[in-house]
This record gives structure tokens, sequence and C-alpha cells, in this order.
């Protein structure tokens, strides 16, 4: 009998199917979060990569689980814990950004800097 190994990502997969889910959700966590987050630039510039047309289907769903385990309200490590809360979400995006990097465009920083912008001056994320 096989049994199957798993890292606990299976909420962050199936949640990642569901991208209206992630897109609200995102904007939600992004706002209550924005000042702890030193990686809240890649985030935003995954997150306008996920949603490109023009980003083949294969990236967009790597970003989109990445995204989802930011989003999700449980992880390995709780997001309140100070300095700590964090660093799971930095490294699932890290890896996913490392493996999909030539697709996130300049096009797709720009607009991670000026939501960042928007959202650090308290206006709606999109």
């Amino acid at each position: 009998m096989a049994t199957e190994h798993t890292a606990g990502f299976e909420p962050a997969d199936r949640l990642a199917q569901d991208r209206e889910s992630v897109r609200r959700r995102f904007w939600i966590k992004l706002k209550r979060v924005v000042a702890q987050l030193p990686f809240a630039e890649d985030l935003l510039a995954a997150y306008y990569c996920a949603f490109d047309k023009q980003t083949p289907r294969h990236v967009q769903a790597a970003l989109l689980g990445a995204i989802a385990y930011f989003i999700l309200p449980f992880d390995f490590i709780p997001d309140m814990l100070p300095v700590l809360g964090f660093t799971d979400d930095a490294a699932v995006l890290a890896t996913a950004i490392r493996l999909v990097s030539t697709h996130i465009t300049p096009d797709h920083r720009d607009a991670a800097r000026a939501a960042l912008k928007r959202v650090s001056n308290g206006e709606p994320g999109e």
C-alpha cells in the first residue's frame, strides 16, 4: 500500500483553484499586514504576474499557490509571531518567484510599486 507524503500545502492548492477568492482575500490580508512585510513588493509583483492573461498557465498556477499560502489563516509559522511570522510565507513565495522569475516583467514590478504606494496610503488595492 502506497502512502502519500505531503508538506501541508493542500489547503493552499485548493484555494489557488478559486482565483476570485484568492484575489479578494489577498487584498484583505495585504492591507492588514503590509507594514510588516519586507517582501511586499515581490508579493505584489507575483500577484500581478499570476493574474496577467499573458502569463503561461503553469506560471500562474505556481504563483497562485504561493499567494494562496500567504493568505491562508494558518500555516507552519503563525503570522502573528513577531519577526518569524512571515518567514514561511516568504520562503514559499521566494521559491515560486525563483522558479518563474523570467515571467515577472518590469510592468508587473511597476504595478506592484504603484499598488504598494496606494495600500500604504490606505487607498483601495486594486
